[in-house]
């Protein structure tokens, strides 16, 4: 049995990479692109993300605006953008539709670090999972005889570093969002 620990570190990665793009959908006051990123719009007889029918932009720090590329689909845009829930107020003009950011109160900012904590708190679960599978697969190939007890605990060891240097890149992220959301 051949043991691939780059495997594994992938497919760990990945749970990271989604927690950051979860993360940059969270608001922090500031105008980001993530924040509308995720927004579905009906157009063209489907649902698709707003990058794809229009130019995202950020003119200055408490602002986006969004520049629709057919003039039929600004009011779908509008509309999409209303009813994500973000608390974004587009204001149009033809095809150019604006949209300040309003401050956050202090109760908004916790509910949205609360938020982050959940998000962190999942890609924690999903590393846990895969170290979990990781591990059951090892030790189902010792007891095969496919590899020796030693080979068991130098994998094991390698498992878990790797899991806990995840877990950690995970926290520390977590605790740059919280302050980034947090700071007034």
């Amino acid at each position: 049995m051949e043991f691939k620990i780059n495997d594994l570190r992938e497919k760990m990665l990945k749970s990271v990479e989604i927690l950051k793009k979860e993360f940059s959908g969270l608001r922090t006051g500031r105008a980001s692109v993530g924040l509308i990123e995720p927004v579905q719009v009906e157009a063209y007889g489907s649902k698709v993300p707003i990058s794809q029918i229009a130019n995202i932009g950020i003119p200055e720090p408490r602002m986006l605006t969004v520049q629709v590329w057919d003039a039929s689909l600004v009011a779908s845009v509008e509309n999409a953008i209303r009813t994500s829930n973000l608390g974004l107020n587009p204001m149009t003009e033809g095809n150019l539709i604006r949209l300040p950011i309003p401050d956050l109160t202090e109760d908004r900012r916790k509910e949205i670090v609360k938020l982050a904590s959940k998000y962190s708190e999942d890609s924690k679960i999903v590393i846990r999972n895969i170290r979990r599978d990781a591990m059951d697969n090892i030790k189902l190939h010792e007891k095969k005889k496919e590899i020796s007890k030693d080979e068991l605990f130098q994998f094991s060891d390698e498992i878990q570093k790797l899991t806990d240097e995840l877990i950690l890149d995970i926290d520390n992220l977590y605790i740059e969002k919280e302050k980034d959301i947090l700071k007034v």
